[in-house]
């Protein structure tokens, strides 16, 4: 794979997944080879988000080959175990899953790996962080206070392993009512551009809390895939081409080490 990069988020809740999902179908959209990844050992949820069924292939004794819907190669712990199921695994094992799906999948010759990271910064994080050559990472927050608290400590992690921050994306930002069309920020408006320009990280865009967003998500059709000229596809595939010109011109380049003497 030519590039991959990471989507996280400070906290759960902010609609991380769903993001990552409709920016790998945008990714898909501009004509490139994309796979997606879900590294969330205890929630994964795009298997459900790409309506997929059904346990990936053995091509050889270490090697499974990943499942493929709307152009785009999918691996999420979620195929292996039944849905109900709860994985209390300690943090050597969640590594171990991540590392697995990661080395061990045929995702074959990829522009781009999309890796759907679970909330916080813990084990997860910093296995991506130090066992693949990410790109870069996307935060998405909710435009609130409390939201942007655990965004910033997401980018902060970013930072300190000297991954760059390819820009930060303001997820729910309002809610207009499909009866009168009053627009309403719900989440409170404009936190995350703030956040960005203060941070001098790039500003992504905006994405509205919509029904068909999440009606479209819950059914496993994503909104990039059956509506492609829709407002909402058009916004994820904007980003998506953002995120694109940035990784492959340079402008997203690892910060170089601090180096402290004390």
């Amino acid at each position: 794979m030519k590039h991959v990069i990471a989507v996280a988020s400070g906290k759960g809740g902010v609609g991380k997944s769903t993001t990552s999902c409709n920016l790998a179908l945008g990714f898909a959209a501009l004509g490139l080879k994309v796979g997606i990844l879900d590294a969330d050992i205890y929630g994964p949820s795009q298997q459900k988000l790409f309506g997929l069924r059904g346990k990936p292939r053995l091509l050889g004794p270490r090697m499974l080959e990943p499942l493929e819907r709307f152009g785009v190669k999918v691996m999420s712990i979620g195929f292996l175990v039944e849905e109900d199921n709860a994985m209390v695994w300690r943090g050597p094992m969640v590594i171990s899953a991540i590392t697995q799906m990661l080395r061990e999948v045929a995702w074959n010759d990829l522009d781009i790996l999309v890796v759907d990271l679970p909330p916080g910064t813990g084990d997860a994080q910093l296995t991506m962080a130090q066992q693949t050559p990410l790109a870069g990472a996307v935060i998405v927050s909710t435009p609130q206070d409390i939201a942007l608290i655990d965004a910033r400590r997401g980018i902060e992690m970013f930072k300190k392993v000297n991954i760059p921050i390819l820009g930060l994306i303001e997820n729910m930002a309002s809610f207009c009512c499909p009866a009168c069309n009053h627009v309403t920020p719900i989440f409170g408006h404009g936190g995350a551009r703030l956040d960005a320009e203060k941070r001098g990280i790039p500003f992504l865009g905006e994405i509205p809390l919509d029904m068909a967003i999440r009606q479209t998500s819950d059914e496993g059709r994503p909104v990039v895939a059956t509506d492609p000229e829709g407002v909402h596809a058009k916004h994820y595939i904007g980003i998506a081409r953002q995120l694109w010109t940035s990784i492959t011109t340079g402008a997203a380049v690892r910060p170089a080490p601090r180096i402290v003497i004390e």
